[in-house]
């Protein structure tokens, strides 16, 4: 037994000698192309992207909802479950590149073994011990696939955190819409209640006979069109109330909403961070990265199976024809190898070197596009914040000037000066110039999640930026 254990530790020794070894290139991250500064802002570059960036809002109810999502959504908790069987099956990878140790026993009885037959006596033959097999990795082959199984595993984590960052920002977009819509019902309640009034006046004075009843059907028209809007956003609040109560994982239902869209900051300053960090924030960059160095291990693994594969067994037990009398001849052992080595596969194992150096390649591809999307995402957001920037100071003036023109034109009709047309367009155009307005506040809001999004989101908690911190390799 000690000459078995010495053979098997110098077959050990050499195993550890062509550790080293691995088929297939090691992985370098490609080289792309990055501007020194984002051209559509004038912000300070800052290598620091904040933490919980949701909070510059400053709006309690955001902060909840966001807090609630991240715990609650279902989608979150499913992509967790999935990094965490990744996490495993990385786990069930690692172990192959060590010895499997089995227990096995068997009994038999029966006039015919070894080859041998004996018709007129009966052997019963019992047998328990343990066994060991080992596929030696002279090659690389297993270690390549355990590369490419922790890559995977790297990505699914990237994935988790790029549909975290996602989800923070459908909350947030949706929040803002939410009050968007609240004060698009407010505007046309404010409407409808004006013309009510007005079409009371019209009324009194069509029946006094003192205005046709083309005024009158304008009137009620007018009110129509008002009154009619507020079911259909009314409809939309609810609509996206319910779309909010199954982001944050609860059950359809109504919010106490304690803000409105004009108390939400529209005086926010964001720096941008500087343009090659991109790469390392941006966890979908990330995982098209750990797809490329996935894909790339299995070049290795493909080479490795053009080459001979080495295998050592090893049983230890004790046998004996009666159960009673097991081991009382000594240990029953062997110890053995076994090598396979691919001749002629018809070109085979080359072809699917070649099929693994293609896919390799238009992963490098992938992961190009990826960061040529980031970039331009980010000076996309750049640009929505400056162009609504300057639109709003536009549309504020468009609001001032038609409720103004509404006021004049009910005073110049009320006077006898114009007709009653001019002072129904006058309103008609105050009311969409503010649902115009909260419409872009909405827009201009979700552009700074946009931006974040595409910075990469920050850091979700403490934990993960002082990791982040200590780790550079794993922003």
């Amino acid at each position: 037994m000690s000459r078995t254990l010495i053979t098997f530790g110098k077959w050990s020794i050499v195993v550890l000698l062509l550790a080293s070894c691995k088929a297939g290139p090691n992985y370098e991250r490609p080289e792309v192309e990055s501007p020194k500064t984002f051209q559509n802002t004038n912000v300070p570059l800052d290598s620091a992207i904040s933490l919980k960036w949701w909070e510059i809002f400053k709006d309690p109810t955001l902060d909840t909802l966001i807090s609630h999502s991240l715990k609650n959504n279902k989608n979150l908790l499913a992509t967790y479950q999935r990094m965490e069987a990744t996490r495993s099956e990385l786990a069930v990878q690692k172990a192959n590149l060590w010895p499997k140790l089995d227990l096995r026993g068997n009994a038999a009885s029966g006039n015919y073994f070894g080859g041998a037959f004996n018709p007129s006596n009966t052997i019963q033959n019992y047998f328990i011990g343990g066994s060991i097999s080992w596929e030696l990795d002279f090659w690389g082959k297993i270690r390549r696939m355990n590369e490419s199984a922790k890559a995977k595993y790297l990505g699914s984590e990237f994935g988790y955190r790029a549909m975290q960052i996602s989800l923070i920002s459908e909350v947030a977009t949706t929040y803002f819409t939410l009050l968007e819509y609240n004060a698009r019902l407010n505007i046309a309640k404010e409407t409808v209640a004006l013309r009510d009034s007005s079409l009371e006046i019209i009324q009194s004075r069509y029946n006094s006979g003192i205005i046709p009843e083309i005024d009158l059907n304008q009137a009620q028209i007018q009110y129509a069109i008002a009154a009619s809007s507020i079911p259909q956003y009314e409809r939309q609040v609810k609509f996206l109330e319910h779309a909010l109560s199954v982001l944050v994982g609860e059950l359809p239902h109504s919010f106490e909403l304690k803000s409105t869209l004009d108390d939400q900051d529209t005086t926010l300053d964001i720096p941008t961070g500087i343009p090659a960090e991109l790469i390392s924030r941006r966890p979908d960059v990330r995982v098209a990265e750990q797809q490329l160095i996935a894909q790339n291990a299995m070049i290795g693994v493909a080479q490795a199976k053009r080459l001979p594969s080495i295998s050592l067994t090893g049983i230890l037990g004790v046998t004996g024809n009666e159960l009673s009398n097991l081991g009382a001849s000594g240990a029953a052992w062997s110890v053995g190898g076994n090598l396979l080595s691919p001749i002629f596969y018809f070109g085979q194992l080359k072809r699917q070197v070649d099929a693994e150096r293609f896919k390799t390649q238009g992963a490098v591809y992938e992961y190009e596009q990826a960061v040529l999307k980031a970039f331009m995402e980010v000076e996309n957001a750049l640009v929505e914040i400056e162009s609504y920037q300057k639109e709003m100071k536009a549309r504020k003036l468009h609001v001032e000037a038609s409720l103004n023109a509404q006021n004049l034109s009910q005073q110049r009709y009320d006077k006898g000066v114009t007709s009653y047309l001019e002072y129904l367009e006058s309103q008609r155009q105050a009311f969409e110039a503010q649902i115009a307005l909260v419409y872009l506040k909405q827009k201009y809001l979700s552009s700074y999640v946009n931006l974040y999004k595409s910075l990469g989101g920050g850091w979700i908690s403490e934990k993960e930026f002082n990791k982040s911190k200590n780790n550079p390799q794993n922003q």
